[in-house]
């Protein structure tokens, strides 16, 4: 069997056997070329450019790597050649349903263009996935196509089900640990710039299947608590970085305004008109003739001359009342409607001006804490799998899992400030804690000051004159 080469910046060299290069050599798989890894965060993060087309292969070569070393170590759990092959292409095609700034389509844009839909890119995997089979007709048996299919999307009930170890490695819905984070977290750590002390290679090499469950080896206890900590500061640093945030509104309003003309929600329905929809729609939308699409344009102008919708202030609910909010669409529409209503007259604030976030960063099971659905082994009995209490690991763990964040933006730079006093007039109104505390409740580096008056930022686009010789004043800008 001949094997293919390919380098790779995280993993090495990586070997391709010809059923994998027969899924990557197609208009679906190339496809993931074209969608960038963490989608808008590329303009503030110019390092993280690296797409979906890498990490899929990373985690392909992961999941070969940790059922491979199962196989070896434990002969006794009888892995299959098909087993091990349908855990590598799971691995491989998990990704094929992301829409355009990855997780910006499902989460953000398709809420607001088809209300009450119920999809997810998983969905858009396994129909990309079946597709493609059918298309190119790929030579695989009807039992593997349907393991790959539901190794794709995963089950949190995977320890009660035959050969259960298996859903552990592609997509662990039970305590979160897969290789898809493996190679996410390391590879985002790298291409963003974030340092990270956790090793996931040990974390593989200290795997054991216990009880029908992977369970690792006790001294990897906190090398588990510092994954999932790697992973909350990614969320923190990178992917909810306040002026990529801006940034990802922009392009989500000039998708809704594009949608009637582009049918960007309805794309998914079709595998084969989902296979063009890709990062590349802002270039579509902006080279087009077509005067319906003149609003979305004007954002996008906007986008590209980063006159960013700017943030203007945050509020972190205390974790008892952040437990109890669901972030949702509507929720972050009626309190931009409720901040709007706690403007003062000279204000001049709509609707349209406001822009609220929900936001909830945890380690990657809500406020529950991964670890303690997690079993380890000892050395002295690997056939026994136990829990281990976050207090025998360090004092210095967390005892919340979660934090739950109001963020408020606004479309016009114009009205920074007025908004921020809204807000801020609106959570006084709506919390627990006495008006004369206020000031304790922000960040007062947030704070903008008094007579500071934002104004929207304007280029000379004049062919007789170059904004390069001449000196401009920059406003303060709360961003920087």
């Amino acid at each position: 069997m001949e094997l293919k080469l390919y380098n790779d910046p995280i993993h090495g060299h990586i070997h391709l056997d010809p059923m994998t290069v027969s899924i990557m050599d197609t208009v679906h798989f190339q496809r993931l070329r074209d969608l960038k890894q963490l989608g808008v965060c590329y303009y503030v993060f110019p390092g993280a450019c690296h797409n979906r087309f890498e990490h899929s292969v990373g985690v392909s070569y992961l999941a070969n790597n940790m059922v491979s070393f199962l196989q070896q170590s434990q002969p006794l759990l009888d892995l299959t050649s098909n087993e091990i092959s349908c855990v590598k292409l799971a691995g491989l095609c998990h990704d094929l349903g992301h829409g355009p700034f990855s997780h910006a389509y499902d989460n953000e844009f398709l809420p607001r263009a088809s209300p009450g839909l119920n999809w997810s890119h998983e969905d858009g995997s396994q129909s990309l996935f079946n597709d493609l089979i059918d298309r190119y007709y790929i030579d695989i048996d009807p039992q593997d196509h349907k393991l790959i299919l539901k190794l794709i999307d995963g089950n949190s009930k995977s320890s009660d089900m035959e050969r259960g170890f298996l859903y552990d490695v592609v997509a662990n819905k039970r305590n979160s640990v897969d290789v898809d984070k493996f190679d996410y977290i390391t590879r985002d750590c790298y291409y963003s710039g974030i340092k990270s002390s956790y090793d996931s290679n040990r974390l593989l090499k200290c795997s054991r299947v216990i009880g029908n469950e992977i369970c690792f080896h006790a001294k990897e206890a906190y090398n588990v608590y510092e994954m999932f900590h790697t992973r909350y500061s990614l969320f923190k640093r990178v992917y909810t970085h306040r002026v990529s945030k801006g940034l990802e509104y922009m392009i989500i309003d000039a998708m809704l305004a594009a949608d009637p003309v582009m049918r960007i929600s309805k794309a998914m329905e079709d595998p084969m008109e989902y296979v063009y929809l890709t990062d590349g729609i802002l270039r579509e939308i902006e080279r087009s003739k077509n005067p319906k699409l003149s609003e979305s344009q004007k954002i996008l102008k906007r986008f590209r001359e980063r006159d960013i919708y700017k943030f203007v202030d945050e509020y972190f609910y205390p974790a008892e009342q952040g437990s109890k909010i669901k972030k949702s669409i509507q929720l972050e529409e009626k309190i931009a409607q409720d901040i709007v209503s706690f403007q003062t007259d000279n204000s001049n604030i709509n609707n349209n001006d406001v822009i609220v976030e929900i936001q909830k960063i945890n380690y990657a099971m809500k406020d529950k804490n991964p670890v303690d659905k997690i079993h380890f082994y000892s050395k002295y009995d690997e056939d026994t799998p136990i829990s281990i209490n976050k207090e025998h690991v360090s004092s210095l763990i967390p005892n919340k899992m979660e934090e739950t964040i109001c963020r408020v933006f606004t479309r016009d730079s114009a009205k920074v400030k007025q908004v921020q006093e809204a807000f801020r007039r609106y959570v006084q109104k709506n919390t627990h804690y006495y008006k004369e505390e206020t000031e304790k409740i922000y960040n007062e580096s947030l704070t903008i000051p008094h007579g500071y008056e934002a104004s929207p930022r304007k280029k000379n686009l004049s062919l007789n004159s170059s904004p390069i010789n001449k000196k401009r004043k920059i406003p303060f800008d709360i961003n920087k």
